[in-house]
């Protein structure tokens, strides 16, 4: 088996094996990094940009957020249940993140927020085709990967790791598999591990989750990331902490009917399987909050109805919610993805005339579903939902003026978080909260600070999270084996 000497073995080239490797390279340290994809950037590649606090392209569009209140508004969001330490290292990192960014060539678009309560901390790299959008992160992975390589990091793509190797108790390198089955050692003084979370293993998921990847729950799929890091990382004696989804909600096949999804995401009448409204629909502008809403109804799916007049008044006045991700325009091609919808009978979009027949095609009781619209029209036009108390400006009623348009919206997620638990210098912990010597990790494999859900209220926070983590590790793997010399 061939064996590679370096001084900082990582496991995984997205974001936050990235910036470790930039972050130990900038100490003088060797670094490989065992990537089992064909490209580096795992995630980051479908992603928009890193949160940053207090940073300067903030500050220059008046979007000022300090880190004290960041700090305070995400412990309160988190009823205090995560790591108030590391997610003090972290945001007190995000800004000077943002500038080592731009140093090594990444530019930003700006600040902003993802929704209208959110806070304007979301990063969004400048796309290279100038549409603000998903993948618009894939020039940041670019120059990251580029500023690595100039620091000397062999990167070896198309190598998957399969198990750490420890001696006297340390954690000292990995074993891995080339493209061609060729077994290969990495040997080195520390190991980080960023392998990006499980949100591509269905079994894992139903193990950890008890939810079924294209059942009752469409997360985003990214090739490659399936625990594999996690599993590690356990064997070597990592506690086992803290897993959980970033919960949304979506469409299936969210990606291929984008312009449906981004259009029936609107705060109409949302309904269960049993016809019955279960939550106030003003806010699906926050996709974690309705995905947890989501998550408490059978199935893990609920309907959003309207109708074609109202988007007729959309296409008039514009949406009632606006986001970064789902654009207005999309109203003005509407049309055009429902009809092929219809077409391929794509099994979450629905169309009707009647009450009756909407109700047959949805498979719920037509009367309950007759009491709940003529229900919900009479709160809407006495101006007071007296159920869920949504805003007046969006209690628009559900007339069937031309057809009844219906998306079925799942539970879904961007991935996992967690797994296992670091401190605030990213060293694993073991059961005992006692490091284990020599083990680093960075990035969604031990992001355990946000409790229960996902904050959305401070945007770019996942990608923000493995960015600084990564270089957090890089940095404390390298102070460790300068302390060891």
């Amino acid at each position: 088996m061939k064996t590679i000497e370096t001084d900082i073995v990582i496991v995984a080239g997205g974001p936050a094996g990235l910036a470790a490797a930039i972050a130990a390279g900038e100490q003088g340290m060797k670094t490989v990094i065992l990537e089992k994809s064909s490209a580096t950037g795992g995630a980051a590649n479908m992603g928009m940009g890193p949160l940053g606090i207090d940073t300067k392209i903030q500050k220059a569009a008046f979007n000022n957020l300090g880190v004290d209140k960041a700090i305070q508004m995400h412990m309160e969001y988190t009823h205090y249940r995560v790591d108030e330490d590391l997610v003090q290292a972290y945001f007190h990192k995000s800004a000077d993140t943002i500038e080592w960014l731009e140093e090594m060539g990444v530019e930003f678009a700006g600040a902003f927020r993802y929704f209208k309560e959110s806070e304007a901390t979301w990063h969004i790299v400048k796309p290279e085709n100038g549409v603000i959008g998903p993948r618009a992160a894939s020039a940041m992975v670019k120059a990251m990967t580029q500023r690595a390589k100039e620091l000397g990091c062999e990167i070896l793509l198309e190598t998957a790791a399969t198990s750490l190797i420890t001696e006297e108790g340390k954690v000292c390198g990995a074993v891995a598999v080339d493209k061609d089955g060729n077994g290969l050692e990495v040997r080195g003084k520390a190991v980080i591990v960023a392998t990006g979370g499980f949100g591509n293993n269905p079994e894992m998921i139903e193990k950890e989750f008890g939810l079924h990847i294209g059942q009752d729950y469409f997360p985003f799929r990214i090739p490659g990331i399936t625990g594999d890091g996690l599993k590690m990382m356990w064997e070597v004696g990592a506690e086992k902490f803290g897993a959980n989804i970033e919960a949304i909600y979506q469409l299936p096949d969210n990606l291929n009917w984008f312009l449906l999804d981004a259009v029936l995401r609107q705060p109409n009448l949302m309904v269960n399987q049993l016809g019955e409204r279960f939550m106030n629909e003003g806010d699906l502008g926050n996709t974690t909050y309705a995905g947890n809403a989501l998550a408490l109804q059978p199935g893990n799916y609920g309907y959003c109805i309207m109708d074609e007049g109202i988007l007729k008044e959309y296409k008039k006045n514009g949406p009632d919610i606006v986001d970064i991700v789902h654009p207005a325009e999309a109203f003005l091609a509407f049309e055009g993805q429902a009809a092929q919808a219809v077409e391929q009978g794509y099994e979450a979009y629905f169309e009707a005339t009647t009450v009756r027949e909407l109700a047959e095609k949805l498979g719920i009781d037509p009367d309950v579903l007759q009491n709940t619209i003529d229900e919900y029209n009479a709160m809407c036009r006495c101006g007071v939902d007296s159920k869920f108390h949504k805003s007046q400006k969006y209690l628009h009623p559900i007339t069937g003026k031309g057809k009844y348009l219906v998306g079925k919206y799942y539970l879904g997620a961007y991935g996992t978080v967690g797994g296992v638990r670091i401190n605030r210098y990213c060293e694993v912990l073991d059961k005992n909260h006692m490091p284990i010597e020599g083990l680093y990790s960075a990035g969604s494999d031990a992001n355990t600070i946000y409790g229960d859900s996902y904050n959305f209220t401070l945007p770019g926070n996942s990608m923000g999270f493995a960015v600084n983590t990564g270089r957090m590790a890089g940095e404390s793997a390298a102070q460790y084996i300068a302390d060891c010399q």
